[in-house]
């Protein structure tokens, strides 16, 4: 009997340990399959997300990359040549007297990448920088200027609170709010950088952003604020305009007005022109004047600074001055102060001619001139239209360079002579490049809405500049191309035709009489533009200070004046007088 309980109880304990093992065991069993399989997930998700870390940080360098400023290229014979290439590029080139080959015209519409005439100083095309590069550099002085835009567009907002804190009586935030742009103003100053900024301009800036929050929550009338500052942004366009007009006309008028320096240096020279001899005022080789084999330089100017810094600069840079003879056109009031200075500075071995505007007959008269031209002075002077009788006032002469003023030559010009004209009269840089700042269309300087206009020439012709020319005084003789000159500029007595300076009227006269030079020959906007590349302008044979900013009035773009300066002697008894310095 005991025997029999003791089993039963034997079984019954098994029975329970099963019951209890047994789905421990299988528990178990089904959870390790599972977390193996988890961990696998786990696993293989790890292993994703690493690649994909991997791959964004890939794309983040591949980024910076991207927003770094693109390595200069250029475009050397249709092809590119990155910026290391630059310098030994410009050590392989040699200003010898190789001379190019003429490239064919390309289409109006294409950029033009090769020019029609030769370039006799090393081999190669016209410099062209490659797109983008400027808006990369927009970019990057905007991200500088960051903290610096944030605390203006601050003040601005400050103002506007002002004036709904003026007008609901709420001294206390009006004295807040005035206190802040007070503290923003002075930390702010004259800083155009965030490095400018000092860590109080920051400092403030938070307790102006707390400000600003606590008037936002006051005000809260959305369209109130919005006309608010639509006529807060009228006032400050309309404050603009008036500024930009009011500067726009005292550049002009500096433009227009002779420094005191030259007043006082030609009153000198004049002094001085009397004093000498009848044998003394005369210039040496005047025989050479007529001599069509030399190399003959035409220059009109009333600035006798200006005349010698072209002078001087096209002697110098010259292999030959020998064969170099300049005939310079003044007015009757700078006449004897001009010869003066010539016969005190004279150009080398270069022959030299001055000669007054009052012995030239064939120039219509001023007052014709001034019908057509009565915004500018400079516009209607017979100086400005001088350049239209070349072939009347030098009858002996087959070919001419024509120079302005305001240029300064920094390679030898002989190569201009050598210049295949096709028949063409008048050779000069065209200024038909889009991206160019120099660019100007037909439509710009001419009315073609005129019917004789638009009938008679074509808008989307290519235009070009004055300031350095090449003329073929034969060819001009045989297309009599002065007296269509007179007929354009008797038809602009009529009715405006063009825009008020010669240019036009040489787009006219010399239309399809034009031959393309390679632009290195040519570089215009030192007067008006402050972007011009330092390599283009030490490459340029002729660099051009067109515009207001001339180099010798105080309102030149300071960091072209060097080019200008070095021809010039600032050390001449006469200019330490007339305090004239650089």
């Amino acid at each position: 009997m005991k025997k029999r309980v003791r089993r039963q109880r034997i079984l019954i304990l098994s029975l329970l340990s099963i019951s209890i093992f047994v789905p421990v065991i299988l528990f178990s069993i089904f959870t390790s399959s599972h977390v193996h399989k988890g961990l696998v997930e786990d696993l293989t998700t790890i292993k994703y997300k690493t690649e994909t870390l991997q791959m964004m940080n890939s794309i983040e360098q591949q980024i910076e990359k991207e927003l770094k400023e693109p390595t200069l290229a250029l475009y050397k014979n249709e092809t590119f040549v990155s910026d290391e290439n630059v310098k030994s590029l410009e050590k392989n080139e040699t200003f010898g007297n190789a001379r190019g080959t003429d490239g064919g015209e390309l289409d109006k519409n294409q950029t033009r990448v090769q020019s029609v005439s030769f370039w006799p100083y090393g081999k190669g095309n016209s410099r062209q920088l490659i797109a983008g590069e400027r808006d990369v550099q927009s970019r990057t002085l905007r991200a500088r200027d960051e903290k610096v835009r944030e605390i203006k567009d601050q003040v601005i907002m400050a103002k506007a609170y002002l004036k709904f804190s003026s007008q609901d009586k709420n001294s206390q935030l009006t004295k807040e709010l005035k206190t802040r742009i007070r503290e923003l103003d002075r930390a702010v100053g004259e800083a155009l950088k965030d490095s400018d900024l000092s860590k109080s301009a920051l400092q403030k800036m938070k307790s102006m952003e707390a400000t600003l929050s606590k008037a936002g929550k006051i005000y809260t009338d959305c369209p109130a604020m919005a006309t608010k500052f639509r006529a807060m942004t009228y006032n400050t366009e309309e404050e603009l305009r008036a500024l930009r007009n009011q500067a726009n006309y005292l550049v002009e008028l500096a433009a227009r007005t002779t420094p005191k320096g030259l007043h006082c240096l030609s009153l000198q020279l004049v002094s001085d022109y009397f004093e000498l001899q009848p044998e003394e005022r005369e210039f040496q080789n005047q025989q050479k004047l007529h001599d069509p084999d030399l190399y003959h330089y035409v220059l009109f100017s009333d600035n006798i600074l200006a005349s010698a810094a072209v002078v001087n600069s096209t002697v110098s840079t010259s292999s030959e001055p020998g064969k170099m003879v300049f005939h310079l056109v003044t007015d009757d009031l700078n006449f004897l102060s001009m010869r003066m200075w010539f016969l005190l500075n004279p150009p080398g071995q270069a022959t030299i001619e001055i000669e007054s505007l009052a012995n030239i007959d064939s120039l219509p008269s001023k007052s014709v001139l001034k019908k057509k031209y009565s915004l500018d002075p400079r516009y209607f002077s017979p100086l400005n239209h001088l350049r239209f009788y070349l072939p009347e006032i030098f009858p002996a002469l087959n070919k001419v360079v024509f120079l302005d003023h305001d240029v300064v030559v920094q390679r030898d010009l002989r190569g201009l002579w050598d210049v295949n004209m096709k028949g063409k009269v008048n050779g000069a840089v065209e200024t038909c490049q889009k991206d160019h700042f120099s660019y100007r269309r037909m439509d710009m300087l001419i009315n073609f809405r005129d019917p004789f206009i638009a009938k008679r020439f074509d808008v989307k012709s290519c235009t070009w500049a004055f300031g350095m020319n090449v003329f073929d005084l034969q060819e001009w003789r045989r297309q009599n191309l002065t007296a269509i000159y007179h007929q354009y500029l008797k038809l602009g007595e009529e009715k405006r035709l063009w825009k008020d300076r010669s240019l036009p009227l040489g787009l006219l006269t010399f239309y399809n009489q034009t031959i393309d030079l390679d632009r290195r020959w040519h570089l215009l906007g030192l007067g008006y533009e402050s972007g011009v590349g330092r390599f283009d302008i030490e490459r340029a044979a002729v660099i051009h200070y067109d515009g207001h900013m001339k180099p010798w009035l105080e309102i030149g773009i300071t960091k072209y004046k060097s080019y200008w300066n070095k021809y010039i002697k600032y050390d001449h008894p006469h200019l330490e007088k007339c305090n004239i310095h650089a």
